[in-house]
């Protein structure tokens, strides 16, 4: 059940048990930095769930535009068994679905933590406009999460990271790109 309630009124916004549906509303009178605390301490409490509910790692994500929070999850890798299950990722899909869209703009991005590589390219990806967070890459990295690793790793040339990637040439692989780039109508992304 959906419960409404005004960021000024306990530094609380509104929140859905069990999942991330739903619109909410919050009072716009509040300055802006007490609107951006109001929605990160939300992205914190969202973490605090993952933990109570063993689903993942201590991380919770908020995606609002307007004032209105469109999406918030948290972490759910352990239970989805899904890598990629971060709290950011489930957030920003559902925010996606939400207002029916593949892209975002004018939203912000709240998060309990500096998102990793993959969090962030999905909030590049979706049109975010501003990620706020509270905890930092190496405070990640000092509770056991590769975030510093992975930043190191996307640095290096692909075939001298520890998941080596390397081209293979391929005869007819380019063909599928070509004709999409000659698709009237392509939606580009």
């Amino acid at each position: 059940m959906a419960r409404e309630r005004s960021a000024a009124a306990g530094g609380r916004v509104a929140g859905v048990d069990g999942g991330a549906k739903g619109r909410y509303h919050c009072a716009m009178n509040v300055p802006d930095l007490s609107l951006h605390e109001a929605f990160l301490r939300r992205a914190v409490e969202l973490s605090r769930r993952s933990l109570e509910t063993g689903e993942g790692g201590p991380f919770g994500a908020v995606v609002v535009r307007d004032g209105k929070v469109l999406a918030e999850a948290w972490n759910r890798v352990v239970a989805a068994s899904d890598p990629t299950a971060h709290a950011e990722v489930l957030a920003i899909r559902e925010a996606c679905r939400s207002v029916a869209d593949f892209q975002l703009p004018g939203s912000i991005l709240y998060s309990s933590c500096e998102p990793c590589p993959m969090c962030l390219s999905a909030a590049y990806w979706a049109r975010v406009e501003r990620i706020y967070y509270a905890n930092t890459r190496e405070e990640a990295a000092a509770i056991g999460f590769c975030d510093a690793e992975l930043y190191r790793e996307l640095s290096l040339p692909g075939d001298r990271r520890r998941v080596p990637a390397m081209r293979l040439n391929l005869d007819g692989a380019f063909e599928p790109m070509r004709l999409w780039a000659e698709l009237p109508g392509r939606i580009l992304y």
